[in-house]
């Protein structure tokens, strides 16, 4: 099952041999996803001489690490002059360090293999949606003095100078995700991982910690990673601390140096970001996303177009769009991931989340975090990162958002969003019976599919996405599929309970 209906750009590694049949009954390291923060994990750690086992409920890059657009960014989204006022000017230049290291490490690692995965070094360019370009000379600025090679472009980005003035970012990447997950698994399974397809439904510390799955096999481990984009076992230490987003990218074919190859994006709300990649026969397509919002809190069915229009508006040599997909993205509330120990207590535990729209960086960063502590290495970023740090400089987006989410409870005296019976194939709704609220989906042969609409995190009332056809809370972020209620994204470890009685 993947985690959505649209079509992403990259290609996943095949996995018909990858998965074995019995998991151990111990390991050193158990990690809990296999995308790009638990496959770096895993690797690294299996490279220190432990026994690790990866537990992946769909497939490698099943999640959102297969619906990135895989920037490879040491200029972070939150801006550089914002991060030191979050995190003074030693935290922001340890943000920049580590995203920085994250890169480098991505460069040495495809450098072995042949076809480096597609891996490029490219600039980065911001440029503004304002008149006033205060913003852009503060954030090169501020990002030189984080200690990254930037300036400021009067005359804009070479190619693109319509675009206006422009932050310049040297030394950024750019990567073929696809390529890059299978290379990865593939050193992985070299270096003795286990794979195990299965569910992983609750964890509990401990000397050892244990892992349960949803067949009832209990794992335990030395140390249980939880790198599934989102910690399911805990149900507020993180979730109160970070947002969930859904970000929209559409990719097509473009001219062929009609671009310039560099990772572009804007200071919009919503904001724009573009890339270059190349399909399987090497012709250069161009990636653009944006259009954010919170996650299960819109309707809007006009994203993708939206997307293409501002491409047509902004880039030449744009012919026509292939693909459009989402992928859920995860804001903290002072701008960094949430990196190590369990903030909940639970001992021999730790997650890797809040990947801010840097996921790739950030979860390569915290593969190698990770893996330092669990290893008793010491590590300059683990303060930084430390998932039980108080959020106080970003107090007031911490009470914005969680404001936001005590505002989605009213949903339960709210009336329903159309009648069941009238649902058209491929459409769903909520739909009222008394105190209850239903969510009913009519699937491609007529079948009418009826859950309860509570999430079973926290007992939000989930929401219709018409984009990818999913159950999506307007709380947490968790997703659902429409058919079977199954779970899509945590933090919810539960699936939908199916409505028992008529749903009309």
């Amino acid at each position: 099952m993947t985690n959505a209906l649209t079509l992403p750009f990259w290609q996943l590694p095949q996995t018909d041999d990858l998965f074995v049949d019995t998991p151990p009954s111990h390991a050193d390291v158990a990690v809990i996803g296999a995308g790009i923060a638990g496959l770096v994990t895993a690797l690294n750690c299996a490279e220190d001489g432990t026994s690790v086992v990866v537990i992946e409920r769909d497939a490698p890059g099943g999640g959102e690490s297969g619906r990135t657009t895989a920037h490879l960014a040491s200029a972070l989204d939150d801006r550089y002059y914002e991060l030191a006022r979050l995190h003074g000017e030693d935290g922001a230049r340890l943000a920049a360090d580590s995203h920085a290291a994250a890169i480098d490490w991505i460069e040495a690692f495809t450098a072995r293999h042949a076809d480096h995965c597609g891996f490029r070094r490219v600039p980065g360019y911001l440029f503004t949606c304002r008149d006033d370009v205060r913003g852009l000379r503060s954030e090169a600025q501020a990002a030189t003095k984080a200690g990254i090679d930037a300036s400021f472009l009067e005359h804009g980005i070479p190619g693109l100078e319509r675009l206006g003035p422009a932050v310049c970012f040297e030394r950024q990447g750019r990567v073929d995700m696809g390529r890059l997950l299978a290379t990865l698994l593939r050193a992985c399974r070299a270096a003795g991982v286990i794979f195990f397809r299965g569910e992983a439904v609750d964890v509990q510390g401990g000397t050892p910690a244990q892992l349960r799955l949803a067949s009832g096999t209990t794992i335990t481990a030395g140390a249980v990673v939880v790198a599934s984009n989102v910690p399911f076992h805990e149900r507020v230490a993180i979730h109160t601390k970070q947002a969930p987003y859904r970000s929209y990218v559409v990719a097509g074919p473009v001219a062929a140096g009609s671009l310039p190859d560099a990772l572009i994006w804007d200071d919009g709300d919503p904001y724009h970001y573009v890339r270059l990649a190349e399909d399987a026969d090497g012709a250069p397509y161009v990636i653009v996303g944006g259009e954010d919002h919170k996650t299960g809190q819109s309707e809007d069915t006009e994203s993708f177009p939206r997307l293409q229009q501002w491409a047509r508006e902004h880039l030449p040599g744009v012919e026509r769009f292939t693909h459009d997909w989402s992928g859920q993205i995860l804001e903290p509330a002072d701008g960094l991931a949430f990196i190590g120990a369990d903030p909940g207590g639970e001992d021999n535990v730790y997650v890797i989340t809040g990947d801010s729209g840097n996921g790739v960086t950030h979860g390569t960063l915290g593969g190698l975090l990770v893996a330092d502590l669990i290893a008793g290495r010491s590590n300059p970023w683990a303060k930084l990162y430390a998932p039980d740090r108080k959020i106080l400089k970003g107090i007031g987006e911490w009470m914005h958002e969680n404001a936001n989410v005590a505002a989605q409870y009213r949903d339960w005296a709210a009336p329903g969003d159309g009648d069941a019976q009238e649902l058209a194939p491929g459409q769903g709704a909520v739909v009222r019976q008394g105190v209850h609220r239903i969510a009913t989906y009519r699937d491609g042969d007529g079948t009418l599919h009826a859950f309860n609409a509570r999430c079973p995190h926290l007992g939000c009332a989930v929401r219709w996405s018409p984009q990818e056809k999913s159950w999506d809370c307007p709380c947490h972020g968790s997703r659902f599929d429409a058919r079977s209620g199954a779970v899509l994204n945590g933090p919810a470890s539960a699936p939908l309970a199916a409505w028992e009685g008529k749903a009309d």
